[in-house]
């Protein structure tokens, strides 16, 4: 079984290989400290799965999630975040992660979501499917702004929430300028949102900045 974990801290890195380690006597674990890094390795040798924290440096909001699905074909991509909101859950798993896990509970959950991804291709967490599933019996009705938003207008919402600059998000999401400036233009409209400003605080409060 070969392993990559993607985690900027290096304690929590070194921890999640160790849990790794001791499950399966077989894994061969490679650690990134960064997206760049994790891409760099997973085009020199695919792993079997990947466990990757959300919030890394080189990738703010949702970003490496994306990126890295770009190159990753069928390994599935296990994500760990401190967001607990099952909306944010499922804009994940619509960008293409195989599973999520709440960063406080790692210690319980993660061995059983990384057989679940290798065996099922998907895990969910019990009370984070309970929730999901109320979300999707309601038939998203969107009682929130930001659940109007399509999976790219989203991402722009969040990078944008994190003080990045158009030009600066068209590089990060391979768009152009204006392709970005149309999604800023969408966002607002969906929204009322009347300027950046707005949408940065609403983010803050719904705690939809990725944290750090």
């Amino acid at each position: 079984m070969k392993a990559l974990v993607v985690e900027d801290h290096p304690i929590v890195r070194r921890g999640l290989r160790r849990v790794i380690e001791l499950e399966w006597d077989d894994a061969e674990v490679r650690e990134a400290d960064s997206l760049a890094d994790a891409l760099r390795q997973f085009s020199q040798a695919p792993p079997d799965f990947v466990v990757m924290d959300l919030a890394l440096r080189d990738a703010p909001g949702t970003e490496g999630l994306p990126r890295l699905r770009r190159i990753s074909g069928n390994v599935p991509i296990l994500i760990l975040s401190l967001h607990k909101e099952a909306s944010h859950a499922q804009r994940l798993l619509q960008m293409g992660a195989a599973g999520y896990v709440s960063k406080e509970r790692t210690g319980e959950e993660l061995i059983p979501a990384i057989t679940g991804v290798m065996t099922q291709g998907r895990y969910v967490p019990p009370e984070l499917a309970n929730r999901l599933l109320t979300v999707q019996s309601d038939g998203l009705k969107a009682t929130l702004p930001h659940d109007l938003l399509t999976p790219q207008e989203y991402r722009v919402m969040q990078l944008i929430a994190a003080g990045h600059r158009l030009t600066q998000i068209a590089e990060m999401m391979r768009l152009s300028v204006k392709t970005v400036g149309n999604y800023r233009m969408r966002i607002l409209g969906k929204t009322g949102w009347h300027d950046n400003a707005e949408l940065k605080k609403y983010c803050a409060q719904q705690g939809l900045v990725n944290p750090g």
